[in-house]
């Protein structure tokens, strides 16, 4: 409560609180106080000026106008709440929808949306009236309506943001369906400013039912809001000019008040604030097993975890199709580690999301074979799917922070998918959450499992996330960068965490990273990756002296050591990495390469493999290692 106490003594918090007490209170109270008054007709002070008995003078029925003014307080305000709760109800569905419906009908409603935002709120309340007809209850829908477009495009805005976090495509890898994730994971993180933004919508949703009102649109007699009393009263300006102003000023005052409301709400909650909500803790289940192994599929009759042939992921570009990943195979068997290099945008990531089936719904993946376990993940999603890989499969994602869904804590986080996939109960699930904590070494990992990540240092979030995935019995962790926003010492640990799960259970592990010397004391084989495709696939041992494409041996060289000279400068690879979208012809590496020749301009290589299963694309895969970390001086390198 701290918060909003010290927003509501502020002067703009406690001017919205005098405001909008007052109009609430008049909205309770003055149809009983005023009520019998404001509908006295008095044929002997018709259209009566303003006196000591008529503040605001009389209708042309001898009605007290201020009375009848304070009296349709209630009816006003109703009115604006109902219009703006349809607004919400409905900008939301439409906000939604991208995001529960796909891609292909998801666009079909943004472009309506988009369409609906260019034309003016009133123009739509206007042409919804015609639509629904005159009356209290067509203006409601049509003022719910028009506002509607607008708070779509906002709720579509900030879904859009939220889906794109880790912890969402980790409730996604776990088989939690869109409609969950949603309500669980993406409402909860955008709730603050829909909330700001549905109470100053108040304020607009009244100014424009009273003027449906004054124009006749509105509410019709006998009953009365503020708009019709302003209607009434226009007429009448010249002679008693307090029959318009009075109610004009009433709508002035509620809806200044509506959005200073807004605006202290908005102050209290902050830019980027969470709304924290109470859990339960924890119980432990007495005797509670590790779910057995063989509840997750298994490969039949050979060791092979993951195998990929062929697979290329496309996604729209200004220019057309762009494809950032162009035929990539390998295969990763039980217990094996595999590292992917290459710098940023080589496709590392974008190959993990596709095998995940996390590419996005704008990504087209294709793939000639694309198997977990010996299941085809190309085929259409279903539950089968969905517990494969919310069982099999562990994601390790490269930013601790969006890892975890800020509004719930971790040890719910890690329950969801246990319940959802294993069947087990919330006690039974919240129990198996605190052990895996504390297998991944989270000291006290009961009291852990009830706090929020924030509460988490970074490592901790990272072996939380690896906690995560173990919730069930992973085949395959894949391990996208999980060092990066990591200090030395908390990398090492991390790294040491992942290869005693490989070790505990014979987990197939896949580790992305930029960092060649991570990838070569980890892994057993090692993937090189540039411009979308393999261009060296070597055990990690043979990364020093037997890499024979010229990109990875100036990965390599690019990495000092404990040798490097200190009086010398670094090897660097020169140029800049080549753009997905406008590749160049023959081999993409060529323009940056010191062993170009014509024929790597003209045509590009193959990946072919040795007797030893070395694979490597290079017409030039013998040239002198010293040649191909030669770079012109200046050139940025890669760390």
């Amino acid at each position: 409560m701290g918060r909003w106490s010290t927003a509501a003594r502020t002067p703009l918090g406690l001017t919205a609180a005098v405001l909008a007490g007052s109009v609430l209170g008049l909205a309770v109270l003055a149809p009983v106080v005023w009520g019998t008054s404001a509908d006295a007709v008095d044929t002997g002070s018709i259209l009566s000026p303003p006196s000591g008995e008529h503040w605001a003078g009389t209708d042309n029925l001898g009605r007290d106008i201020l009375a009848r003014t304070l009296v349709a307080t209630r009816l006003s305000v109703l009115l604006a709440l109902a219009a703006t709760a349809i607004a919400v109800l409905a900008g939301l569905v439409l906000g939604t929808a991208p995001f529960l419906l796909g891609r292909r009908l998801g666009r079909v409603v943004t472009a309506a949306v988009n369409i609906a935002v260019a034309f003016p709120g009133l123009l739509l309340a206007l042409f919804f009236a015609t639509i629904f007809g005159v009356g209290a209850t067509g203006a409601v829908f049509a003022i719910g309506l028009a506002g509607a477009p607008a708070f779509a495009r906002l709720t579509q805005t900030l879904v859009a943001g939220v889906a794109a976090r880790d912890y969402v495509a980790a409730a996604r890898v776990a088989g939690v369906g869109r409609l969950r994730v949603l309500l669980r994971h993406v409402l909860p993180n955008i709730s603050e400013p829909l909330v700001v933004n549905a109470t100053v919508g108040t304020g607009a949703a009244l100014l424009s039912f009273a003027g449906l009102s004054f124009l006749g649109l509105g509410v019709q007699q006998p009953g009365y809001d503020w708009g019709r009393l302003l209607y009434d009263g226009i007429g009448a300006i010249y002679v008693n000019p307090a029959a318009a102003l009075t109610p004009g000023a009433a709508v002035l005052v509620a809806g200044l008040a509506f959005n200073l409301v807004g605006e202290t709400v908005a102050k209290a909650l902050g830019v980027g604030g969470v709304a924290r909500r109470p859990g339960r803790a924890p119980r432990a289940v007495p005797g509670l097993a590790p779910v057995a192994a063989d509840e997750a599929p298994r490969a039949v009759g050979d060791d092979l975890v993951l195998d990929v042939r062929d697979l290329e992921v496309t996604v729209p570009g200004a220019r057309g199709p762009v494809r950032p990943v162009r035929g990539v195979t390998f295969s990763v068997r039980r217990g094996e580690a595999l590292g992917v290099v290459g710098e940023s945008g080589s496709g590392k990531s974008l190959t993990a999301l596709a095998v995940s089936r996390l590419a996005g719904d704008l990504a087209r993946v294709e793939a000639g074979r694309l198997t977990l376990l010996g299941t085809d993940l190309t085929e259409a999603d279903g539950r089968a799917h969905r517990r494969l890989l919310g069982t099999s499969l562990a994601m390790v994602f490269q930013d601790p922070t969006t890892s975890f869904n800020p509004t719930r804590r971790v040890g719910a986080q890690l329950a969801e998918g246990a319940r959802h996939h294993q069947g087990l109960g919330r006690a039974e699930a919240l129990a198996r959450a605190v052990d895996r904590l504390g297998a991944v070494r989270i000291p006290e990992p009961e009291r852990r499992a009830r706090q929020y990540p924030h509460e988490f240092s970074g490592g901790m979030r990272q072996r939380a996330m690896i906690g995560m995935g173990l919730m069930g019995s992973p085949s395959l962790v894949v391990a996208d960068e999980p060092t990066t926003a990591l200090d030395v010492t908390v990398q090492q640990q991390v790294l040491d965490l992942l290869a005693d799960v490989r070790a505990a259970d014979d987990v197939a592990l896949v580790l992305i990273s930029h960092d060649v010397a991570v990838v070569r004391s980890v892994c057993d084989r090692v993937v090189v990756m540039y411009a979308g495709r393999i261009v060296e696939d070597l055990p990690a041992a043979s990364l020093d002296d037997d890499a024979r494409h010229p990109y990875t041996r100036a990965l390599v060289a690019a990495v000092p050591d404990m040798d490097t000279d200190l009086e010398a400068a670094l090897p660097v690879i020169p140029g800049t990495p080549a753009d997905p979208g406008a590749l160049p012809p023959g081999c993409a590496y060529a323009p940056r390469c010191p062993l170009a020749s014509a024929r790597c301009v003209e045509e590009d290589p193959s990946l072919v493999s040795d007797d030893t299963g070395h694979r490597v694309a290079c017409w030039h895969a013998d040239g002198p290692a010293e040649a191909a970390t030669t770079a012109a001086p200046g050139e940025v390198g890669v760390p």
